[in-house]
């Protein structure tokens, strides 16, 4: 049987060449050499190198998803999906994942907390925003629950005020009922639920800039009933400018209003 007769440091630190019967054979880490504590004159049958070779592509895939985890923290999703991109083995893959579990270096109860901290100090998303990205990053929904406790309802609230009063600011050119539902719809996009939503709505402030409601119902009224006078007349056109200008946001009354009083021949 092959027998080891020289084994040789690399010059990537932690790695090894081993000799069989004077020739190369195979590469190990150091954690390898050690595991299967190869010195030279020992004997090795298939099977043992078999052993050897699996346990040294195990290590290699640890030590890659060691370095991705240095940067930042990562779900046990996105561990597996850099190593399959390796092409690492998925028995393998497990078996990584087993060990850094173990060495609390992947958790996705702790990736979860983090995330949830981050986002609710840094960022103005609702909580069902936020479960949307932990669980496209394949998060437990058990874990996920856990993480959002941590965003209470008053800091939900707080964070969908300053969302608001933004929003508010954004459409402060808008008539009011549009301005409100652009706002409400802007807020439940960003994942609040409708409680807080109205909450946010009583509490935010709204922008110093005041509009003149009816100079905008003039302006758009005018531009619009030239559009369709093009096609339509009488009944005909009258109701589609209201319909028009209400689906703009203007108010009813305001609406007939302004059609009474520049058009009573309609």
């Amino acid at each position: 049987m092959p027998t080891i007769t020289k084994i040789a440091a690399q010059k990537q630190a932690g790695r090894y060449n081993i000799y069989l019967d004077g020739q190369y054979a195979f590469p190990v880490a150091e954690s390898v050499l050690i595991k299967h504590r190869l010195l030279k004159g020992r004997v090795l049958d298939k099977v043992q190198i078999a052993q050897i070779t699996t346990d040294d592509e195990i290590a290699k895939a640890y030590g890659t998803a060691l370095d991705y985890l240095s940067y930042q923290l990562r779900t046990e999703h996105e561990v597996s999906q850099k190593l399959l991109g390796q092409g690492v083995p998925p028995a393998q893959i497990e078996v990584v994942c087993k060990k850094l579990r173990a060495e609390g270096l992947l958790d996705d109860r702790a990736y979860a907390a983090a995330f949830v901290r981050t986002v609710m100090k840094t960022e103005l998303k609702g909580p069902a925003v936020i479960r949307q990205k932990l669980r496209a990053k394949r998060v437990g929904e058990l874990e996920i629950d856990d993480a959002l406790a941590q965003f209470t309802p008053a800091w939900q609230l707080t964070n969908a005020t300053k969302l608001a009063t933004k929003l508010l600011a954004r459409y402060a050119r808008q008539p009011a009922r549009r301005q409100r539902e652009k706002v409400q719809l802007g807020l439940r996009t960003q994942g609040y639920e409708s409680d807080v939503v109205a909450a946010a709505l009583a509490a935010a402030q709204p922008p110093a800039v005041s509009v003149d409601t009816t100079e905008l119902l003039a302006r758009e009224g005018e531009k619009i009933w030239q559009r369709y006078a093009r096609k339509a007349s009488g009944y005909q056109l009258t109701m589609k400018v209201k319909q028009a200008l209400f689906r703009k946001g203007f108010d009813y009354d305001e609406i007939e209003a302004w059609v009474n009083q520049q058009h009573p021949e309609a």
